[in-house]
């Protein structure tokens, strides 16, 4: 189906990379307990769905954004037919604390580089390819719950008009594609809110979506199963991960025909 993204090369010849960056330790800030566990269940998950999985421990920003861009040049790429970018660290709202950072300001990675490595201008050889972005991380020091009466009665939001598209519009132009496509993104937490991470036994959104993708990904698309995790914080108010800047275009199906 042409909804539906192609994984046109076998699995024996096909060459599916995963890239997994896991900040643990830091000058400033707290030792991350429980991150390992939450690197082992990643890899063997990642692993598990036929990925070779690149993990890279205690980072600055800047060395993050090195390891990145060395990724996004992987000639594997170019036999995938897609990948998965892992992210683990403490955060704030604007990004991903490095190593060395100490505040809302300093050895922060924005996430937007993310984007910017891996759009379809510094990597061709994902070009129309799912690149499914994982983040564990806090983004503000709120909890994610609030009490609300039973009568409560919330106005309804208003949707927001549709964008207009101009009419009598002709391209000459070789190919042109979108500048930032095929993406995928989960964070553990919606803006400005905590997520919560024990340190026996790793962050409840890493426990979730491993447990989750390893009950659906045989048979459910990628955006089914973000939803089924966001779905299993039902029952925990403080904390709900948020599906963010996706422009998947096709469904992913990790292995179709299954």
């Amino acid at each position: 189906s042409s909804q539906i993204y192609p994984i046109h090369l076998p699995r024996e010849t096909r060459t599916r990379r995963a890239l997994l960056i896991c900040n643990i330790e830091f000058e400033h800030l707290s030792r991350r307990d429980g991150a390992e566990v939450d690197v082992e269940g990643m890899m063997k998950l990642l692993e598990g769905l036929g990925y070779v999985v690149d993990v890279h421990r205690n980072l600055t920003s800047q060395g993050m954004a090195t390891v990145m861009k060395d990724f996004a040049n992987r000639k594997e790429h170019w036999t995938s037919d897609s990948t998965f970018l892992v992210f683990m660290s403490h955060g704030v709202r604007a990004g991903l604390c490095g190593t060395k950072s100490k505040g809302e300001t300093t050895d922060i990675l924005s996430v937007d580089t993310i984007y910017e490595k891996f759009n379809n201008k510094c990597c061709r050889a994902l070009l129309g390819k799912p690149k499914v972005v994982i983040i564990q991380s806090c983004r503000g020091g709120k909890v994610g719950s609030v009490m609300v009466s039973d009568s409560a009665d919330p106005a309804m939001p208003t949707p927001g008009s549709a964008h207009a598209i101009p009419a009598g519009l002709e391209d000459d132009a070789i190919c042109e594609v979108h500048l930032e496509s095929d993406f995928g993104t989960l964070h553990s937490s919606t803006p400005d809110t905590v997520s919560w991470r024990s340190s026996v036994t790793g962050s409840l959104f890493i426990q979730h979506l491993i447990e989750q993708f390893r009950n659906h990904a045989c048979n459910s698309d990628l955006q089914e199963i973000f939803r089924k995790v966001q779905y299993s914080f039902g029952k925990f108010p403080r904390q709900l991960p948020s599906q963010e800047r996706t422009t998947m275009l096709r469904k992913f199906y990790l292995f179709p025909g299954h």
